[in-house]
């Protein structure tokens, strides 16, 4: 039987460069160590999966041998460190059907377990909800791993799977969820709420971390989010309140100081991307460096604008700093 991600909090690591000083190539060299290390770090507080090479991953900034490197180093270093089987998702993010098959192959024998799987979106004002569904049909029938729909307008020319097309799709016996990167509430609460979906096997995700205390009440599975990439405790343990039923008086109140802690913190993410979440895992964690992604994100934050959000900060790491390990696991 095709195997599900399970409930929780899943993070899109950012891919980790050298500094380009250290880096022979055109482009700052991968930093696998780095990667290993920071990864490491969010499965011993609380993530329940990671998300390797997604769009904060820059996965299409890479070449082949680099993505496989990526997930084949995670992996052993997970392993080592105690955490075999670990769920790790791998991103594809690009059009072509035989190519989006090649990359799930190399990920399946990299040791990913699923492949979260870009909507085709270079054509967005042209592609029909049937079109989509018939593409993510020819690839779930051949993928050698259990795939997810990833639907991120921003990045697809405004693609939007509808919830009848995840209704359809959920049906396939290959696909095991979606992650919905948009701020479209009403979608995820009718698909995760849709009785003709097998919500065991179907798993609903959001991208967006300030949504998952409304999302989760309403049966979706958790979220991939890149503020638990520098605050994984926090987060964790908003989700981990959320899921819990019945919901008593103190826990939703709980829930409410959480999620506005959380939620004011996104503000940073949205803003800022993946330049904002290098820099903040690195001031964070010490993780990484601050010189930003590949060409053309290359960068740090202007001149000032860490300190301007300093009442945010100050908020947030004093709550991660007062969470144990029954907070959050």
């Amino acid at each position: 039987m095709t195997s599900s991600p399970p409930t929780g909090v899943f993070v899109p690591v950012p891919t980790f460069f050298k500094p380009q000083s250290a880096s022979n190539s055109l482009q700052p060299a991968v930093d696998v160590q780095t990667q290993i290390e920071h990864s490491v770090f969010l499965a011993q507080n609380g993530v329940r999966g990671l998300v390797l090479l997604g769009s904060t991953g820059e996965a299409i900034h890479m070449s082949r041998q680099e993505r496989i490197d990526v997930i084949a180093g995670v992996r052993k270093g997970l392993t080592e460190a105690g955490f075999p089987d670990y769920p790790i998702m791998a991103g594809t993010l690009i059009n072509s059907v035989d190519e989006t098959l090649e990359w799930l192959e190399d990920f399946k024998k990299a040791g990913a377990q699923w492949g979260l799987v870009l909507a085709p979106g270079y054509f967005g004002a042209a592609a029909s909800q049937e079109g989509i569904r018939e593409w993510y049909t020819v690839v779930a029938d051949r993928s050698p791993l259990p795939v997810l729909i990833y639907n991120y307008p921003g990045v697809t020319n405004g693609v939007l799977v509808t919830p009848e097309t995840y209704r359809i799709l959920a049906q396939h016996p290959n696909i095991v969820g979606c992650k919905m990167s948009h701020a479209i509430v009403s979608y995820h609460n009718q698909v995760s709420l849709d009785p003709k979906i097998d919500h065991a096997k179907f798993r609903v995700y959001s991208g967006l971390g300030q949504q998952l205390g409304p999302i989760v009440f309403f049966d979706a599975a958790g979220v991939i989010d890149g503020l638990a990439a520098i605050y994984p405790k926090t987060v964790c343990t908003l989700m981990k309140l959320a899921e819990i039923r019945p919901i008593t008086e103190a826990n939703l109140q709980r829930i409410k100081e959480l999620q506005y802690t959380v939620s004011t913190t996104e503000e940073f993410i949205g803003k800022f991307g993946i330049v904002g979440i290098k820099e903040a895992v690195k001031r964070v964690t010490g993780y990484g460096t601050m010189e930003g992604g590949r060409l053309p994100i290359k960068g740090k934050l202007p001149e000032g604008e860490w300190e301007k959000w300093s009442e945010v900060w100050e908020r947030i790491q004093k709550t991660e700093d007062s969470l144990s390990e029954k907070d959050f696991k």
